[in-house]
């Protein structure tokens, strides 16, 4: 797997790099050669963070971990997206045909634990009147939830607005 760092607000070390390196490269038993992590190391106030992408065909895999030390920010990212490669892995499999570019053989036959299968427990139900995205923000908040669906009203097509770190806001909509 290849491995791009970036840094904003802070100097990329030699030591940094490595230990990047050294935490993603346990992460080559699942990738092949082509696969590529892009990673972003950032500072603001005592916040180290590290975001880390992988993109692979029809999906993307990523984890944001933040600490007050680099270091453990990196420890946190590789075991977070570790959990998610198990946990997805049969989702994988059902498009083996698709993913075989992108991960190892090994990997992709493996045995699937019967605990991480998806189990969808409730479904809902409900009418989406036309509203602008800022509107859709305020409905969120009146509601107590993290994000919230909606017709936006400009472009009608369906859009979510969702709560993001620090009291802000993003809005998602489909690419066609």
């Amino acid at each position: 797997m290849n491995i791009t760092i970036t840094g904003r607000n802070i100097e990329l070390t030699d030591g940094l790099k490595s230990a990047v390196e050294e935490k993603l490269g346990k992460l080559d038993k699942y990738f092949s050669s082509e696969a590529t992590a892009h990673v972003t190391l950032s500072v603001e106030k005592d916040r180290q963070k590290i975001e880390v992408t992988i993109p692979v065909k029809g999906s993307i895999i990523r984890s944001e971990q933040v600490s007050n030390d680099m270091y453990v920010s990196i420890d946190l990212v590789e075991e977070v997206i570790e959990r998610q490669l198990k946990r997805y892995r049969h989702k994988l499999i059902a498009r083996q045909q698709e993913a075989k570019g992108y991960f190892k053989e090994d990997f992709l036959s493996g045995e699937i634990p019967e605990e991480d299968d998806v189990q969808i427990i409730r479904s809902k139900r409900f009418g989406m009147k036309p509203m602008y995205p800022e509107d859709a923000c305020v409905q969120m908040e009146l509601l107590g939830h993290s994000f919230f669906v909606f017709r936006n009203a400009e472009t009608d097509e369906v859009n979510v607005v969702y709560k993001r770190r620090g009291n802000t806001y993003g809005l998602i909509e489909p690419e066609f």
